[in-house]
């Protein structure tokens, strides 16, 4: 025997439906609000220093923010969440006319940057350095760049970190960047967490 549903009972529970749904359509965006990532007041500040140096920043997956040295005018930091990989970075816009009266040839700031941060750290010629290839600075479209190598003194200025590779890029009459990345090991693991990170800023072509 077939029992009817009553047509009254069919309206109610289409009603219902209806009504669910258009609860659905007013909770899910307010859901996907409240889970957007809250942009601290240190990214904010960085975003500012890397429009300005004609750079591009995204946070790698995997990273999060950390307290870079703000005495060394280190602009931003992120790490991995063991806290035995860390990179500090920090940018200058050579658009600025009072880089261009400090310095003769503002486009080798690259040079000066990273010699000082290596020097700050372990003194001079305590270092090795190589220059970045054209084929790694056409990644970032940058026109020069640099690393230096270095075995740390065991400092709270360096967070206890053994090593450190200072890289510096330059964009010619736009900007430079100089990039600390802070290890305990030199070995695989420190290279695949650098490759990790590789793509995570870049100059906008």
């Amino acid at each position: 025997m077939i029992t009817l549903i009553p047509k009254k009972t069919i309206t109610h529970a289409i009603t219902r439906m209806l009504f669910c749904i258009a609860l659905l359509g007013f909770i899910a965006p307010a859901f996907s609000q409240g889970r957007r990532p809250v942009v601290s007041r240190e990214l904010k500040e960085f975003n500012k220093e890397l429009a300005d140096a004609d750079l591009n920043f995204t946070l790698p997956p995997g990273f999060k923010e950390a307290k870079a040295n703000s005495e060394d005018a280190f602009d931003y930091g992120i790490q991995l969440p063991d806290g035995d990989f860390e990179i500090w970075f920090q940018v200058k816009s050579l658009k600025d006319n009072k880089i261009a009266k400090v310095k003769s040839n503002p486009d080798s700031l690259y040079l000066d940057m990273g010699r000082a941060q290596a020097t700050t750290y372990v003194g001079e010629d305590k270092y090795i350095t190589r220059n970045i290839p054209p084929n790694a600075l056409m990644r970032y479209n940058a026109d020069a760049g640099k690393t230096f190598l270095l075995n740390l003194p065991d400092s709270p200025t360096t967070k206890h970190y053994k090593y450190a590779m200072v890289v510096v890029l330059q964009k010619n009459h736009e900007g430079t960047l100089l990039a600390t990345c802070f290890a305990n090991e030199l070995g695989p693991g420190f290279f695949k967490n650098l490759n990790l990170a590789s793509s995570c800023i870049k100059f906008n072509q």
